[in-house]
């Protein structure tokens, strides 16, 4: 079913596709992962840090592969339910609800955190504030939100390289002796952890309508932006390392400020602060425009109400749906930040919106060859099809692994995708789901 007034605007070019996949990878994990990862691999992190860069350039194939076919926004909806089953899209989308709604919660709160090292803030009304910022942006132009990401992550990247240049020269090389640390089981057992840190990096394939010229700047766009990231991350985490040697990063609370108090002088924490904030916001910004998309993408099959497809005639965004998610933001300030955690469980859904992208593009290589055949990002079908079951297996291992970790949050998706199979199930009986759609 599609909804009248659904043309989003052609807004978003290949700039702004980088600073997305950057922002939305480089966020907070970057200020979270370090210390414990230091902790399992010691001296070896870097060489981690690179191994686990692996699955997500696998994903991140991909969606370049499937982006250069079917730009589409709402893509990790539109697609599986598109060429696997309706179902499959639904459920994927349903349960990343829960995930994304406290994801923008949990980042509003550690910005929070950050601000108040400079200057005390009252924890909910500077949330609310944060939220109402992103919201207004996302409201009032595509354009305006993505441009916003763009000099976001500019100056994310900036306040990165004075840290990195200004620390290169307190690097000890003995820090990185012996290169794999414990050994190869601690950088094994650092993987889980380090490969949040590349999570994100295909965001703008949530807004493939919205690119000029989609088809070909969706593959480049997320090389850039994967490359990037992998610079930010080995740069900054080598730095880091290099400085306070693997003992004490393990130990720190704050890698950064931390490891920046040996070099920076006055400019520390001024500069650790505006890394943190710039780099939460572009992130916040990222979740609130992939967010809008999937739900825009459900209102317009009608499997969600079609309200969500409404385009604002002036400012053509999906206006509709953009105050659903600044809705569902502002309901998680009342929950508590031990349960917003538990909700953020934003690594689950994540790995199974990967894993039906990945079966996607296995069944788009093998049953549509008239569909491969337009693809821009040049790939045979045989690699992609091997490629595409890798990924899957690559996100069902890495979800398996989580369970050891906490198994709540697991609990929680389980109940909630309870809630949305019973939904399902009753918008199936009224007809509002095209249940043969999947090819």
């Amino acid at each position: 079913m599609s909804t009248s007034g659904s043309e989003l605007k052609k807004g978003i070019d290949i700039v702004d596709v980088v600073a997305i996949g950057v922002g939305s990878a480089v966020g907070v994990s970057i200020f979270s992962v370090m210390a414990p990862a230091a902790k399992v691999a010691g001296s070896g992190m870097p060489v981690a840090l690179l191994i686990a860069a692996l699955p997500m350039i696998v994903f991140a194939v991909v969606y370049a592969y499937m982006g250069s076919i079917i730009p589409r926004s709402g893509a990790s909806y539109d697609w599986p339910a598109r060429f696997v089953h309706p179902y499959v899209g639904f459920m994927v989308a349903w349960l990343r609800i829960l995930g994304n709604t406290g994801a923008i919660v949990v980042l509003a709160l550690v910005m929070v955190k950050y601000l108040s090292k400079a200057v005390a803030v009252p924890d909910k009304p500077a949330m609310f504030a944060i939220m109402t910022i992103f919201y207004l942006a996302n409201l009032f132009g595509v354009h305006i939100a993505a441009r916003l990401e763009r000099y976001l992550v500019l100056l994310k990247l900036l306040a990165f390289a004075v840290f990195v240049v200004a620390g290169i020269g307190s690097v000890q090389a003995i820090h990185f002796q012996p290169a794999l640390g414990f050994g190869w089981g601690g950088v094994i057992a650092s993987l889980p952890l380090l490969i949040t840190l590349y999570m994100g990096i295909e965001s703008a394939t949530e807004v493939g309508e919205e690119i000029r010229n989609g088809r070909s700047a969706i593959g480049r766009g997320i090389a850039w932006a994967v490359g990037l990231s992998g610079m930010v991350y080995l740069a900054v985490s080598s730095v880091a390392l290099g400085v306070m040697g693997a003992p004490a990063l393990a130990a720190s609370d704050a890698p950064l400020i931390d490891a920046g108090a040996h070099f920076l002088g006055a400019f520390n924490l001024p500069l650790v602060i505006l890394a943190a904030v710039t780099a939460i916001s572009t992130s916040i910004n990222a979740v609130f425009m992939t967010f809008t998309r999937f739900l825009f993408a459900m209102g317009r099959d009608g499997i969600l109400p079609t309200a969500l497809a409404r385009v604002h005639p002036r400012w053509q965004t999906p206006h509709v749906a953009t105050t659903v998610v600044y809705g569902c933001s502002l309901l998680g300030l009342f929950l508590g930040t031990d349960l917003i955690f538990l909700f953020l469980a934003v690594n689950i859904p994540t790995m199974l919106k990967y894993f039906s992208n990945c079966w996607s593009a296995l069944r788009l290589s093998t049953r549509h060859p008239e569909l491969h055949a337009e693809a821009k990002f040049r790939i045979g079908k045989q690699a992609i099809g091997r490629l595409a079951a890798f990924g899957m297996l690559l996100a069902l291992g890495i979800i398996a692994v989580g369970v050891d970790t906490d198994w709540r949050p697991y609990a929680i998706l389980l109940v909630w995708g309870m809630v949305g199979t019973i939904y399902w199930l009753l918008a199936q009986r009224k007809g509002r789901v095209a249940v043969g759609r999947g090819a």
